[in-house]
């Protein structure tokens, strides 16, 4: 899968904790931790795990001038932990929507840039 496919993935999951955040406070449910928790963070970690090698890769190989492996990193750790929150209403709001908002900012950032980065290989192909 292409770095920007699974930078589109992580940008929808981001949308798709803060909703489901939400919706648990509202069922006022806890969910099942092995039946409906775990398989879904399992999926997400192996994402995040494959985004960010390739996210390390392409800001070694093309440098850009403000992001950073270690903003991926916190973005990776940042969202590993919220991910499980979204699932539990016990959560703190603020500090929950302040964390997928700082790490949606970072991924859309790094989304920029390698849509730019994309961008400016279809113009040199077309010269």
């Amino acid at each position: 899968m292409l770095v920007i496919q699974q930078t589109s993935k992580l940008l929808d999951e981001c949308d798709q904790c803060v909703s489901r955040f939400w919706q648990m406070r509202e069922e006022d449910r806890t969910p099942d931790f092995f039946q409906e928790v775990k398989p879904h963070v399992d999926k997400i970690h192996q994402l995040l795990k494959e985004w960010q090698q390739e996210a390390n890769t392409w800001i070694q190989e093309n440098k850009p001038k403000y992001m950073h492996t270690q903003q991926i990193a916190s973005a990776v750790e940042s969202m590993e932990q919220f991910v499980v929150q979204s699932f539990y209403k016990e959560t703190s709001k603020k500090r929950f929507l302040d964390a997928t908002h700082s790490t949606s900012y970072t991924i859309k950032n790094f989304e920029r840039l390698i849509k730019g980065e994309a961008m400016n290989a279809i113009e040199e192909t077309n010269d």
